[in-house]
């Protein structure tokens, strides 16, 4: 009768010390996740009300400031002007990383590792300095325009900077690795007997491209098609120095209402604009456009 009483205790005391160490496990994770967490809040969520609260009251409760944006056609015409400098940055730059990513892909060894590295090094300079050389590049008396005179291609130097085209140049510039990494990753994950298989069957080159390797690549197409689109929705410094009063982007209108005319609630309610067209580009990218429901046939 001793040894039945014992037993149900053990059974007890070792559940109780399961729990103890599951609930133990779940406290420890917590407390690894909880430095990330406050960086989050602080630095994100707590700003993004302060924003949302600056663009909503004045002191009370009001639209004023977005109906202000949405009743000025030059308001509406910046904002169309971001979307299309940001949709042409992020086509050409889908067009010179893929032939990129591609030949990462193709070689071994340490030449892959030389080629990378041409592509990771404009992650280790500034960006300040990188529009700064396309200015130079770029300019009347520049580079581009000398050696275009010099082989008499152009009789007057051309206007590269001070408008939509040397924002575009100098974008691109800047966020082409963000679209060829993705790229390299997707299309060095193909499986190279597939082209092995389809060039035994008598698959052409072209071909082979265009049914293995570009359908099988398109989550790296996807991808880093977003990650360019977003980037370029909201960036600033190389639009401000590449660019003129005709290539305005949303970036700097908000820059220039708040650092400049101190109008904090109107640049709150521009920056909420911005927002929600990066929240409205993510919700129909994850209904239609995610890589799992995107297909390419021909």
């Amino acid at each position: 009768m001793e040894s039945t009483v014992r037993q149900p205790n053990l059974k007890v005391s070792r559940r109780i010390r399961s729990d103890f160490n599951r609930k133990k496990r779940n406290f420890l994770n917590y407390l690894l996740i909880l430095p990330i967490f406050l960086y989050m809040v602080i630095l994100f969520v707590i700003p993004l009300i302060i924003i949302l609260a600056v663009s909503f009251f004045d002191p009370t409760f009001t639209l004023k400031n977005y109906a202000a944006f949405f009743s000025v056609p030059a308001y509406l015409i910046i904002l169309k002007n971001t979307f299309v400098v940001s949709i042409e940055v992020t086509i050409l730059c889908l067009i010179l990383a893929y032939p990129v990513s591609y030949v990462l892909a193709s070689v071994k060894g340490n030449l892959r590792s030389i080629l990378l590295l041409f592509v990771l090094v404009p992650f280790w300079m500034s960006f300040i300095i990188r529009s700064f050389t396309w200015i130079v590049i770029l300019q009347r008396q520049g580079v581009v325009n000398s050696i275009l005179m010099g082989l008499h291609i152009i009789q007057s130097p051309l206007q590269l900077v001070g408008n939509q085209i040397g924002v575009i140049i100098g974008m691109v510039h800047v966020l082409l690795p963000f679209m060829i990494l993705p790229l390299f990753n997707s299309i060095a994950s193909i499986d190279p007997d597939l082209t092995k298989a389809a060039q035994s069957l008598g698959c052409r080159s072209f071909t082979n491209f265009l049914k293995i390797m570009l359908p099988l690549s398109i989550p790296g197409i996807v991808t880093g098609s977003l990650l360019v689109f977003i980037i370029a929705l909201g960036y600033y410094i190389t639009p401000q120095l590449l660019g003129g009063s005709s290539s305005t982007m949303i970036s700097q209108l908000i820059v220039t209402e708040i650092g400049q005319q101190l109008n904090w609630g109107f640049g709150s309610a521009i920056a909420v604009v911005l927002l929600v067209c990066v929240s409205i580009v993510l919700v129909v990218f994850n209904r239609f456009l995610s890589a799992d429901k995107v297909t390419f046939t021909i």
